[in-house]
């Protein structure tokens, strides 16, 4: 396996792991078994039956709390302390052939990918779950599904995209989510208003 396909999995992964751990998981496990992508470093524990079906089973269950707007900004808050280090492990996992300042390196690098791409995912999702109406936040979620999805194949079929899409997102995050922060900010203090009874505070 070359480094490029290397590089796209380590922090391709840890980049979706932020948006949705569980697909990443079950996605990347099921090309490393039936599809013939060559995981690296110690990754290739994805392929076993037992991780790929819990995976999947866990995927069923966010599938569904997705959906659900205020249990999704629960599932988020959660899921703060799960996918961030998540991203971190498997980018460092993948380069477990390397040696451990390279690992330590991946591990920091992984995690921030997931922290930005999980921060973003969670103040956006946070703004959306406050419309009225359900059906934007359904399509955010089967957009974010799609997301992880496709980078998976990528990974497999084009890492130097991916690679292209990492850099592209970064760049875009560390303009985008300071506005992104202050939007969330004044949405939770809107909604603070109306459980006050003052549907028109923002606090």
């Amino acid at each position: 396996m070359g480094i490029v396909q290397t590089l796209a999995i380590a922090f391709g992964s840890a980049w979706v792991s932020g948006i949705n751990l569980y697909a990443m998981v079950a996605s990347l496990g099921l090309l490393g078994r039936y599809a013939g992508l060559k995981l690296p470093g110690d990754l290739a524990v994805l392929t076993n039956g037992w991780v790929i079906g819990i995976a999947i089973a866990l995927y069923c269950v966010e599938f569904v709390a997705d959906k659900i707007p205020w249990l999704d900004s629960v599932w988020d808050l959660v899921h703060t302390f799960i996918r961030i280090p998540a991203g971190a492990v498997v980018a460092a996992a993948a380069l477990g052939d390397f040696n451990k300042s390279i690992q330590i390196i991946a591990f920091m690098l992984g995690g921030g990918l997931a922290l930005s791409s999980h921060a973003t995912k969670a103040a956006t999702r946070a703004t959306l779950n406050l419309s009225p109406e359900p059906v934007t936040n359904i399509l955010a979620s089967l957009l974010e599904d799609v997301i992880v999805l496709g980078v998976m194949l990528l990974v497999a079929f084009a890492p130097l995209l991916v690679l292209l899409l990492l850099l592209i997102f970064v760049v875009l995050a560390a303009w985008f989510f300071p506005k992104l922060v202050r939007l969330a900010g004044r949405s939770f203090r809107r909604a603070v208003g109306i459980l006050k009874g003052n549907p028109v505070a923002t606090g």
